[in-house]
């Protein structure tokens, strides 16, 4: 193996530490020669470049922090091609990498000074990849690392692990990811050396106990990848790069703190969208007032202007929060906003809902087909088929804004991933309920948290539809304002709470325990007991929108609609498939150009066979069963055909590529002198079968046939 030689001259530098039971190593110099930093990280065979590239100016136009991070997933690292017949390199990246760099983006972006505005752009590649663990968090930490040696002003380092409950009942991080399928719990938790910065999860019915002792457990085996990180940054002799920051003109801010001076507080505390009204009133007012002081040079600086509007407004709902203990439209800090919903909506849908919190809208669609309707999802790290799927849509009228339609963003397809997490703990077993459900949320209004109001949505609409969940789930958005070391935990947030705030914390899950979980600091991190608090407190807001739901829609509908197809199983012996499928399919094709039902064959033996016509299925399983049926000794065959007709007797064909003799002695209970005299080629014949030898030949009987039907 040769030495790698560095162009500029630079030492390749390596470190490495214990991690959870595998060696961590992190190295630079040796690629990625002109990036800001690169950062190439290994755990057990995972390997994982983090790159970094940092503008060398500020975007003065740009009104936030241009910072992209993705995740790259590559075929090659898990030793695969795609299984795309048509596409064979990467492409567009899948909802799995994109949700996989949401997650990496969490946590580091809030470690960012306010106000800098040049373009940060990270990429986490995977390299290669050790199938006993997910990577995602390999990826983390290479992402964090590079940004802690681009000299860029990151306050990091950050580091994350997936934690598990193994088989004894204990935590343990980078399970398999077998291993968290099956398990009761998969959160992930990033932080600092002290703090947690983002909290992700999917649970089966976890305790509060059960996710406040994993967030503790994992802020604590984190600390080897946070500590290596600053040794790297150490040996690297890091030198700080020159930036700017764009911040509020302080002159401007006092000038429109003093205008808004008695005009915010009580007066504005209203329900929405009433508050959202007096709010651009007021805005318009304070744009008037400064226009006519300052004349036409007003519109260069109007920007400046609504933003230190909107920083007054942000104090003044911090204030009213930490002063009287209430919120921006009145309500206590525990208090849910007005709820409403209804089913059945929808005359042609399968299933259909409405659930509205506030100004929060979500309409949900459920639609359900035949199992073969899954999506095959083809990603570096499985092959697999995704058989629940929920997507959310919001487009620009939501929030009252003319915007483009185009394709999912990050956000939709997070949201819309999170619900879907939150759900999939409750449905039925495939064997129970053998259907593929699509889950489309249609967000109608945003005003907070449309996540969970699509996860309400949804749970109606799968009630609606007549799926058998095995408990109803709510979900709630938590918010936080912290005043010093003293937290104000707030149940339900709207936008301006979010907005204003220092935590948004999303938890769902039915009446015994939560299945999905996502909290997001912007803040530089917050202690486990402030998360643990905010875990309990949501208990209590998850209950109270259950309880609304369930008076809407007690429990899942007996029937199903009229309009969505009907799917039956059966099982038959697995060395029978191909006799089901037939050559080139020739069989199957036969069954479901006569009978008009769709036809699903899994390797076990189980078939699925879908229509919206009883008879249909009824017809495809009587074929079945007929092409698969094993010869029964002792059972009479009707309407068999005579296949051939010898001079000692006839071949009967019982059943689809199954003949018997029926010996001339056989045919009557009087002498036969030849069997032409009684059958000819074609008839149709009963028969009893009598005996199989042992070289499995069917005997079959005429005339025992007979002297048993008398």
């Amino acid at each position: 193996m040769g030495q790698t030689i560095n162009p500029f001259g630079k030492k390749i530098i390596s470190v490495e530490t214990e991690f959870c039971g595998k060696k961590l190593t992190l190295e630079t110099n040796r690629v990625g020669f002109r990036t800001t930093a690169s950062v190439l990280v290994r755990y057990g065979d995972t390997v994982v470049l983090g790159t970094a590239m940092v503008g060398e100016s500020p975007l003065t136009n740009f009104d936030y922090f241009p910072l992209s991070i993705d995740y790259e997933e590559k075929f090659y690292a898990a030793g695969k091609i795609s299984g795309s017949r048509f596409i064979k390199r990467e492409g567009r990246p899948s909802d799995e990498a994109i949700l996989i760099g949401r997650l990496i983006d969490r946590p580091i972006r809030p470690l960012w000074p306010k106000g800098y505005r040049h373009e940060v752009q990270g990429v986490a590649s995977v390299l290669s990849l050790d199938p006993s663990f997910r990577p995602d968090m390999v990826a983390m930490i290479a992402m964090s690392a590079a940004f802690m040696l681009s000299g860029a002003p990151f306050d990091g380092p950050v580091a994350g692990v997936r934690v598990g409950i193994n088989e004894e009942g204990k935590y343990e991080a980078f399970l398999s990811a077998e291993q968290l399928s099956n398990g009761k719990l998969d959160l992930v938790v990033a932080g600092t050396a002290d703090a947690i910065m983002m909290v992700e999860a999917g649970a089966k019915e976890a305790t509060e106990e059960e996710i406040g002792g994993a967030l503790d457990f994992a802020l604590k085996v984190i600390k080897p990848a946070i500590d290596i990180q600053v040794e790297l940054a150490e040996k690297m002799s890091v030198e700080r790069l020159p930036y700017e920051l764009t911040l509020p003109d302080e002159d401007i801010a006092k000038r429109v703190e003093t205008w808004l001076s008695g005009k915010l507080g009580v007066g504005l505390r209203r329900p929405y969208p009433e508050r959202n009204d007096l709010i651009n009133k007021l805005r318009e007012e304070m744009q008037e007032h400064f226009l006519e002081e300052i004349g036409e040079d007003f519109a260069t600086v109007k920007n400046d202007y609504n933003d230190a509007f909107q920083m007054a407004v942000h104090k003044d709902v911090r204030k009213g929060i930490v002063e009287d203990k209430v919120r921006p439209d009145g309500r206590s800090l525990t208090e849910v906003r007005p709820l409403s919903s209804e089913v059945g909506l929808l005359p042609r849908a399968h299933g259909s809902s409405l659930f509205t919190r506030g100004v929060t809208q979500a309409l949900n669609i459920v639609t359900l087909a035949p199992l073969s309707y899954s999506q095959v999802v083809d990603t570096m790290e499985s092959n697999s088929e995704r058989r629940y799927m929920h997507h959310y849509n919001a487009p620009g009228y939501t929030v009252g804004e003319v915007r483009r339609l185009g394709s999912p963003g990050r956000r939709e397809i997070g949201h819309g991933y999170l619900a879907e997490r939150a759900l999939t703990p409750v449905l039925p077993d495939e064997a129970d309920f053998p259907y593929a459900i699509r889950s489309v949320t249609e967000i109608m209004s945003q005003n907070g948290s449309t996540s969970m109001a699509a996860t309400c949505s949804s749970c109606l609409a799968l009630m609606d539809a007549g799926v058998p969940i095995k408990a109803p789930v709510s979900g709630i958005a938590m918010g936080l304002i912290m005043d010093g070391d003293k937290p104000y935990v707030l149940t339900d947030i709207a936008d301006a709470e979010d907005f204003a705030g220092d935590m948004d914390f999303k938890v769902a899950g039915t009446a015994k325990g939560i299945t999905a979980l996502q909290m997001d600091m912007k803040v530089h991190g917050l202690p486990t007991k402030v998360l643990k608090q905010a875990l309990d407190q949501s208990k209590e807001g998850r209950d109270f929108i259950l309880k609304h739901m369930l008076g809407t829609l007690s429990e899942a509908r007996k029937e199903m609609s009229a309009y969505a197809p009907r799917v039956e199983s059966i099982k038959i012996n697995p060395d029978k498939i191909r006799e089901v499928i037939g050559k080139g399919g020739e069989t199957i094709n036969k069954i479901i150009a006569e009978t008009g039902a769709e036809i699903d064959i899994k390797d076990d033996g189980t078939i699925f066979i879908a229509s919206p016509d009883k008879k249909s299925i009824d017809g495809a399983i009587q074929f079945i069963r007929t092409l698969t049926a094993e010869p029964e000794i002792g059972k009479i065959y009707t309407d068999c055909r005579v296949v051939s007709v010898l001079d000692f007797g006839a071949f009967v064909e019982i059943l689809p590529g199954k003949e018997g003799l029926v010996h001339v002695s056989e045919m009557k209970e009087e002498r036969v002198n030849k069997p032409s005299d009684v059958v000819k080629e074609g008839d149709k014949v009963t028969v009893k079968l009598v005996a199989i030898d042992d070289r499995g030949r069917l005997q079959l009987s005429m005339k025992a046939a007979a002297r048993e039907l008398k």
